[in-house]
């Protein structure tokens, strides 16, 4: 039996090694054009511990951030076709979100289905972690002390899953809910990169949460890196 398991287990690794070496990568920018949005203040006087967690200074809205290059972060870049009917194993680590602040993070982050996410409340107040999915089960959860953990899972894909808190509205945090493990998330620089993509012809979707959605294909090779620029326009 131990031989069978070994021998399964050694199988499975040359496979990926397999697909890791003959995979390409796809990486590009989330350009933003336009007026740029007047950056919000978030009113977090309903919590005075929120307030005093951020020493008078003032917090803004994740909804829209521009970045001083002319760039977008927090836009969700995933492969939304090209890879029907095919099965990637499970990360072995739990995805982790953070209440801290009175803020969500990461604010916009990805899983596979059935992947766990491992949630915390590193603050010393009460928390609620709200999920909105439309695919799979809703979970609505208080966390009421420091440094409680729970760990939650969704079960069917969906674009995006909304988390959300009952006691301080103004935190939302969303989720990409994948069969494959193939997406980025842009950062302080508009960058995002998609890695060990095996070699195909994709549809990439770019999921903002105030912009929409914009679409591309993209043709990649094996061991190949391709460029994937996005611009959203704003008004």
């Amino acid at each position: 039996m131990l031989n069978i398991r070994l021998a399964i287990t050694t199988l499975v690794l040359i496979c990926l090694f397999v697909m890791t070496a003959s995979a390409g990568t796809v990486s590009g920018k989330i350009n933003f054009s336009g007026a740029k949005p007047a950056a919000t203040k978030l009113m977090m006087n309903a919590d005075a511990r929120c307030v005093k967690m951020h020493a008078g200074k003032n917090v803004m809205s994740e909804l829209i951030f521009v970045n001083a290059n002319n760039t977008l972060q927090n836009v969700f870049v995933y492969v939304k076709k090209g890879l029907e009917g095919k099965k990637f194993p499970l990360p072995s680590e739990k995805r982790k979100l953070d209440q801290k602040g009175c803020m969500y993070n990461p604010h916009i982050f990805g899983v596979m289905t059935n992947q766990p996410i491992e949630i915390t409340n590193s603050d010393a107040t009460l928390h609620n972690i709200h999920a909105l999915p439309k695919n799979s089960k809703q979970f609505n959860i208080a966390q009421p002390k420091q440094n409680m953990k729970m760990t939650q899972k969704f079960d069917k894909s969906e674009v995006m899953v909304k988390i959300k808190c009952e006691v301080h509205n103004w935190m939302a945090s969303y989720v990409g809910v994948l069969d494959h493990p193939f997406y980025g998330v842009s950062n302080n620089q508009g960058n995002f990169t998609i890695k060990d993509l095996p070699a195909g012809t994709y549809e990439l979707e770019a999921w903002h949460e105030k912009f929409g959605t914009q679409t591309m294909s993209v043709t990649i090779g094996a061991s190949d890196t391709k460029t994937a620029d996005f611009s959203f326009q704003g008004k």
